[in-house]
């Protein structure tokens, strides 16, 4: 399991964003609150999503939504319609640009990985 530096370590925090991303499973999504939360700055969602606007290649970016299943990043794709193509290659429901069961597939990095 990659490091992680949590709250009160240095770090480089889009790094560490980048690290729990790539950690998400298939056919899984969370939000960038979740992830703020998890990296101890629970008020950061947004830098969690400016992170995510300048993601490199091989996150898994499509698979981090806003606190309501909304796919509120898909603007920063190549085209408007690839996060939910992406999703759905996974096999996540989404209409009308919202993850259909979002409470049945979040992944909670705070529940899911232990430091």
């Amino acid at each position: 399991m990659p490091q992680i530096k949590k709250k009160g370590a240095q770090s480089d925090f889009f790094g560490d964003v980048y690290e729990v991303v790539r950690l998400i499973p298939k056919g899984r999504v969370t939000s960038y609150g979740a992830i703020a939360h998890y990296l101890g700055l629970k008020s950061s969602a947004r830098m969690v999503g400016w992170a995510m606007h300048t993601c490199p290649k091989g996150v898994p970016a499509h698979r981090v939504v806003n606190s309501a299943g909304m796919l509120s990043g898909k603007h920063a794709f190549k085209t408007p319609t690839t996060m939910e193509l992406l999703l759905k290659k996974e096999g996540v429901k989404v209409q009308n640009d919202k993850i259909q069961r979002f409470k049945d597939i979040f992944w909670d990095p705070a529940k899911e990985l232990e430091l």
